[in-house]
C-alpha cells in the first residue's frame, strides 16, 4: 500500500503534496498544521483517499466525520487504536466492494426476449413472448403455444429457452415443459412432493412438475426467485 504519512505542516505544503500524489491509498492527517488546520486543507484539494486523523484534542471527532474519515486517533496514538483503524479501513473495503456487486448485479439484468420470428414453411410470422402460454417438446421438435391456442415451430430448444425468457414469468417444471405464469389453471399435489399442473390452453395429458424442481417452483410461484 502507498501512503502518505507525512504529517501537513502547513497549508501551502499539503496543496503541494497531494498535486505530486493524487493516486495515495490512505492519509494520515494531523487536524493543527501550522497555519490552519486539515479541514482547510480539505476545502482547497480534493482528496480521492480514505482519510486517519491524529490529534491531541478529542473536539474535531465531528468534523472529522463529516470529512468522511476512517479514523480519528488521539495522540500519543496507541497501536492498538491505529490497529483498529486499519481494520476498518478493511472492512469498509469489503462493503463497498460487495456494495457496488449487488449494483452491478441489478443495473445490469440481462435483456430478455420480447418477440420470436417463427418460421413455418413458406410463411414468417412474429409472436410476441406475452402471448406465449407455454413451449413444449416433442418428437426433438421445440414448440411454442399460445394463449389463443396457436402452435408454432420454435428455432430454440428448451434449455435455450431458459435464458432468453424471463425467469419471473417463465418456469421449466420439467424436460418437457416451460411454462407461462399466467398459463396455470389449476394445480393438485401428487405423489414425492410433485405437483400437477392444469395449463390453458389445455394439453393432452397434464405435466407433472418434477420432483428436483418442486421447491424452486413453489419459490417461484411466490415470486422468491
Amino acid at each position: 500500500m502507498h501512503c502518505f504519512r507525512k504529517s501537513i505542516l502547513a497549508l501551502e505544503y499539503g496543496i503541494m503534496r497531494f498535486d505530486q500524489n493524487p493516486d495515495v491509498d490512505l492519509v494520515f492527517m494531523d487536524i493543527h498544521l501550522a497555519d490552519g488546520s486539515a479541514f482547510d486543507l480539505l476545502k482547497l484539494v480534493k482528496v480521492n483517499a480514505p482519510i486517519i486523523f491524529t490529534t491531541a484534542y478529542d473536539q474535531y471527532a465531528l468534523d472529522a466525520f463529516k470529512a468522511s474519515s476512517v479514523g480519528y486517533l488521539l495522540k500519543p496514538v496507541k497501536k492498538e487504536e491505529l490497529k483498529t483503524a486499519l481494520e476498518k479501513l478493511d472492512e469498509f473495503k469489503k462493503m463497498f466492494s460487495q456494495a457496488e456487486e449487488k449494483l452491478l448485479q441489478t443495473f445490469s439484468q440481462p435483456e430478455y426476449k420480447k418477440r420470436f420470428v417463427i418460421r413455418f414453411g413458406e410463411h414468417i410470422k412474429t409472436v410476441n413472448v406475452e402471448d406465449i402460454a407455454y413451449c413444449y417438446s416433442e418428437n426433438k421438435a421445440t414448440y411454442a403455444r399460445t394463449f389463443e391456442g396457436r402452435t408454432y415451430p420454435m428455432d430454440h430448444n428448451l434449455d435455450a429457452l431458459e435464458h432468453m425468457l424471463d425467469p419471473q414469468e417463465f418456469f421449466r417444471i420439467n424436460r418437457q415443459y416451460f411454462i407461462n405464469l399466467k398459463s396455470i389453471d389449476e394445480m393438485r399435489t401428487y405423489s414425492k412432493a410433485r405437483v400437477i399442473v392444469t395449463l390453458k390452453p389445455p394439453v393432452k395429458e397434464q405435466p407433472i412438475v418434477s420432483s428436483e424442481r418442486a421447491a424452486d417452483f413453489k419459490q417461484w410461484l411466490a415470486g422468491e426467485l
